[in-house]
């Protein structure tokens, strides 16, 4: 940490800017006026000349900086602080000017180190200030990185949990925002590691402000950073009364319905490709195989059950989501995969699931459990099987699906759950299909030894989905819960080869 000026020498009532400078070494980092989650901002105290002054410190646009669960506001690299000094009238060219500053700051990686330094800085006076050329970039950069005040009406509202800033004005859209987050002045008013999901029309930008703990201010003030589609980063600062929850012009700036229901169908259709989803659905495809010669209302009811299951499951998970955002909750797709608990009993069904099909134990059939109830007219197990198909397809596709659920989540609770119903009509679509068109089962290859070899084939992504949430539990939970879940794991597949043992001796003794 360094004191500098932009001035070698100071001019009778000329005001002029100092700065702390400081230079941090790669991963470590300091923090803004409200740190975030955790840490402390630089506290700065200049002790002046009689009738001299120095004004607030302009503190730079800062970044994120997320640390663990937690989330910081503060700066990298290197950085300059500056305050404004004005030296008294009362001087006389031949004299100094002297300014002495206290400091104390955090510097943070994986520790943090407080650091505390006294800086003296003597500048000559004269008639007229004399510029300092080797400073004069270092304060440009500086100028460079402090906010504008924003050229937008800006309005701020929560509801219960849940807020929102609007600006409102010229050179706004879709075209020229594609990245924003505001940075609050004051720590507690926000939740600064909640989701700020951003929503943009022509002329106008809304992003949702999740509600910290701390009772809202008179004014919420503080730095709006703005990305455009060129990567480049502007920062605005505003303030504004909290009010009501404002919303975009015309109630907009996501997809339409219409279109957001035909890209949540699309998006259902595809998750029928992924590695947890796949073996599900070609067991209930071998198991409609099997049905080949049954009546056509048998067959169509097990469709109609299968997709029950799976659009009921995706209307729930939507309800969850919507109930968790009214509490003042923040979730997204796969939010139950942030419990220790549930992602250790999905794993464990993977693994119950994956040694089924490898035929360590068997439900009923050949083709496995779905199959087996289809074939039996178990209704209930193809609903089951959907609902299956939906828990399953969570842990695979959470990267994939957190952008179309995001705005689907933007949109009123009854646009939210049209856009969830969709989702599941849409990957329920392919075994409906099989279903009401008996003439396409026929293109499907005839029962046989291959649906043995199939089966077992199928078992390895479920062992590969069982390996990636023992990998999300450990980070979840650290090397014990991995243990107890491996522990776990070790009793299913233990149950599974007895039960399988005890399946094989009663079809000898039989």
């Amino acid at each position: 940490m360094t004191l500098a000026a932009e001035v070698a020498s100071v001019a009778p009532g000329q005001p002029f800017r100092i700065g702390l400078r400081q230079r941090l070494a790669p991963g470590w980092h300091t923090y803004w006026q409200n740190p975030g989650d955790a840490g402390l901002p630089p506290d700065v105290t200049l002790t002046l000349p009689d009738g001299a002054s120095a004004g607030p410190i302009q503190w730079p646009a800062p970044h994120r900086i997320p640390f663990g669960p937690l989330v910081n506001f503060g700066y990298e690299n290197a950085t300059l602080l500056p305050q404004e000094v004005t030296p008294p009238v009362s001087l006389t060219p031949g004299q100094s000017f002297t300014i002495q500053a206290e400091a104390s700051w955090l510097v943070c990686e994986q520790v943090c180190i407080p650091e505390e330094g006294r800086f003296t800085l003597t500048l000559p006076v004269e008639a007229a200030a004399r510029p300092d050329a080797a400073m004069a970039p270092l304060f440009q950069q500086a100028e460079a990185q402090l906010p504008r005040p924003s050229p937008w009406e800006a309005s701020i509202g929560f509801e219960g949990k849940e807020g929102a800033l609007l600006l409102r004005g010229q050179d706004l859209s879709p075209q020229s925002v594609k990245e924003a987050f505001f940075f609050p002045a004051e720590a507690g008013v926000l939740d600064h590691a909640g989701p700020q999901p951003l929503r943009v029309t022509e002329g106008a930008l809304r992003l949702g402000l999740p509600r910290g703990m701390m009772e809202l201010p008179t004014q919420v003030a503080g730095v709006v950073a703005i990305t455009d589609g060129a990567g480049v980063r502007s920062a605005y600062s505003l303030s504004a009364a909290p009010g009501p929850l404002p919303a975009l012009p015309g109630g907009g700036g996501g997809l339409p319905l219409g279109q957001a229901l035909l890209w949540a169908a699309l998006g259902g259709l595809i998750l029928n490709l992924m590695p947890c989803v796949f073996p599900i659905l070609a067991m209930k495809a071998l198991g409609i195989a099997r049905l080949s010669g049954a009546a056509r209302a048998t067959v169509r009811a097990h469709g109609a059950s299968y997709t029950a299951g799976v659009v009921l499951s995706f209307l729930l998970l939507g309800g969850l989501l919507l109930g968790l955002r009214l509490a003042g909750q923040t979730a997204g797709w796969g939010f139950q995969f942030t419990s220790p608990v549930f992602v250790a009993l999905t794993g464990w069904l993977m693994l119950a699931v994956g040694l089924n099909l490898s035929g360590v134990f068997n439900i009923g059939g050949p083709v496995g459990a779905g199959g087996a109830l289809a074939a039996r007219g178990g209704h209930g197990g193809s609903f089951a099987t959907g609902a299956l198909a939906v828990l399953v397809a969570t842990p695979c596709t959470a990267p994939f699906m957190a952008a179309a659920i995001g705005a689907a989540m933007a949109l009123p609770p009854a646009g939210t759950l049209a856009v969830f119903g969709a989702m599941g009509l849409g990957m329920a679509a392919p075994y409906a299909l099989l279903a009401l068109a008996p003439g396409l089962t026929r293109l499907l290859p005839k029962p046989g030894a291959w649906m043995d070899r199939l089966k077992q084939a199928l078992a390895f992504p479920m062992y590969g989905a069982a390996l990636w949430l023992l990998w999300v539990l450990a980070q979840l939970t650290g090397p014990e819960g991995l243990a107890a879940a491996m522990a776990g794991g070790l009793l299913v597949g233990f149950g599974a080869w007895a039960l399988g043992t005890a399946q094989g001796a009663r079809g000898r003794w039989r």
